[in-house]
């Protein structure tokens, strides 16, 4: 029930707001401040996850941390700028590519060894030996 009137109460703030996304969302925000029920009905799906994560928070330790620390755990950390970070893997020339990597990280081809090459001639000569047989 609760589901359904919280997506009517989203359907209502797009009316209302012409069908602007952004003034929805915060017409709904401002309802949810008000409204037991409309926030029980947005937040009930998450709610597993939101009470998981307090728990895990809590029991490791970091809500007492953040108490004694609160601009440490508010403040981003000085080489924390993911947009940069991003950029530079992007632009580097010996950047890994997904699937690829390897655990040298070196780049250079590694020529086969004699007894590799010499199975895929084995199998060369098999195949063909085998084409000549069917045809």
């Amino acid at each position: 029930m609760s589901k359904e009137y919280a997506e009517d109460k989203i359907r209502e703030a797009l009316r209302m707001h012409g069908g602007n996304i952004a003034l929805a969302r915060q017409q709904v925000m401002n309802w949810a401040n008000d409204n037991a029920r409309l926030l029980q009905g947005l937040t009930r799906p998450h709610l597993d996850g939101i009470v998981a994560y307090q728990v895990e928070r809590v029991a490791s330790g970091r809500a007492e941390l953040e108490k004694r620390h609160p601009s440490a755990a508010a403040e981003p950390k000085p080489n924390e700028n993911f947009g940069m970070d991003l950029l530079r893997a992007v632009a580097a020339a010996d950047a890994a590519i997904f699937g690829q990597e390897s655990s040298s990280n070196s780049g250079k081809r590694v020529s086969a060894s004699k007894q590799h090459i010499e199975a895929i001639h084995k199998l060369a000569a098999s195949r063909s030996k085998d084409d000549r047989k069917n045809r």
